[in-house]
């Protein structure tokens, strides 16, 4: 038994870990990022979404607007 709540642990905590290891790329390295790069990371990623966070609509994503969208849930942390 103790050895089955360990390994449940275990399996729990590598889960965690993995999700929060999404790694967003900012390809063309340009301090921002696109719909793609994003889509990239974020696979189920809206337009509506992206353009939520796009607050000075400019077409990219700046690292704050990113912090802002995950901070209110737009875009997955």
């Amino acid at each position: 038994m103790k050895h089955t709540v360990l390994a449940a642990a275990l399996v729990a905590l590598t889960s965690v870990a993995s999700l929060a290891a999404t790694e967003i790329k900012d390809a063309d390295g340009n301090g921002t990022f696109s719909m793609e790069e994003l889509k990239a990371a974020f696979p189920d990623l809206t337009e509506e979404a992206f353009k939520g966070a796009d607050t000075n609509a400019d077409g990219q994503i700046s690292a704050d607007e990113l912090k802002a969208a995950q901070e209110a849930g737009t875009i997955p942390a």
